[in-house]
């Protein structure tokens, strides 16, 4: 007999614990009819920024034996229309699984606007803050290198939502533990870890395979990181959620990670490769635990 995995995990219920990782599923409507998302624990969507990006030059995508290295730019619609015709769909389409949306910005303002303008929104479950993003206000740090401007930035959002907030967090942190206290006691109630790692490939011309020159490191290779990362962050930290995301192809892989610590798990490049996958591990997980 399958086993539930069912969870409630900071008062959101998830039907079971895998989710489909930002940027992987866009809005839910790009893969209706190709993904069942109604048997998955949720969705986090794509990137919504304030305005519309074109997101970075072509190409985008470089497949290696180890996974994929891409530089798609954070590429998205914009708030207006996310709210307009996204979130709607989402709302009319999507019950059983969750939506969580993933939010991103250049300066702290852009993060306060874009979550000030989904607060009325139906159907959001919680916000997952991507601080991966460059601050272009001090000079192009990504905001999760800087200790100050996580503080800033998650206690800002913190003021604006009571909905749940998870702080993504980069691998190459030289201390993911404590950034992970440091966003916890800004407002963050949970984190995802981990976010892709930069990375750079050439042809066999010597020139750069993406458009943008250097890109993020996602796939398999992630797997053994983000296991790390999740586990260290539970250690350190017992009570802080935790959403366990890089180079998941399995129920096994899966298990690695709740394993570790976390409460729930997000699949994101296998699924490009294969939208069926995430169903697949939620039904090994029902059967084999």
């Amino acid at each position: 007999m399958a086993r539930s995995l069912a969870r409630d995990i900071l008062g959101i219920h998830f039907q079971n614990p895998v989710l489909v990782a930002a940027g992987t599923a866009g809005f839910g409507r790009e893969l209706a009819g190709v993904m069942d998302m109604e048997k998955l624990g949720g969705l986090v969507t794509k990137a919504v920024s304030a305005e519309p990006r074109a997101g970075n030059p072509s190409p985008r995508v470089a497949e290696f034996p180890g996974g994929m290295l891409n530089s798609v730019g954070l590429a998205n619609p914009g708030l207006r229309h996310v709210l307009a015709d996204e979130l709607p769909w989402l709302a009319a389409n999507v019950q059983a699984a969750r939506v969580l949306v993933n939010v991103v910005g250049f300066t702290e303002e852009e993060y306060a606007t874009v979550i000030e303008g989904l607060e009325a929104a139906p159907g959001i479950s919680a916000y997952e803050i991507n601080l991966s993003c460059p601050n272009t206000s001090r000079g192009g740090i990504e905001f999760g290198a800087d200790p100050d401007a996580v503080t800033r930035l998650i206690t800002r959002c913190r003021g604006i939502t009571r909905r749940p907030i998870f702080a993504k967090l980069s691998p190459v942190l030289p201390d993911i533990p404590a950034m992970a206290l440091v966003a916890r006691d800004a407002g963050a109630d949970g984190v995802s870890l981990i976010n892709t790692l930069p990375g750079y490939l050439a042809d066999d011309a010597a020139r750069p395979r993406l458009g943008q020159g250097n890109g993020g490191v996602s796939g398999p290779a992630l797997l053994p990181i983000g296991v790390l990362a999740t586990r260290r962050v539970h250690e350190r930290l017992p009570d802080l959620a935790i959403i366990g995301v890089g180079g998941i192809r399995s129920a096994e892989d899966a298990r690695q990670y709740l394993d570790a610590g976390a409460g729930l798990v997000a699949i994101g490049t296998a699924a490009l490769a294969d939208p069926h996958l995430p169903a697949r591990v939620v039904r090994d997980l029902e059967n084999h635990g």
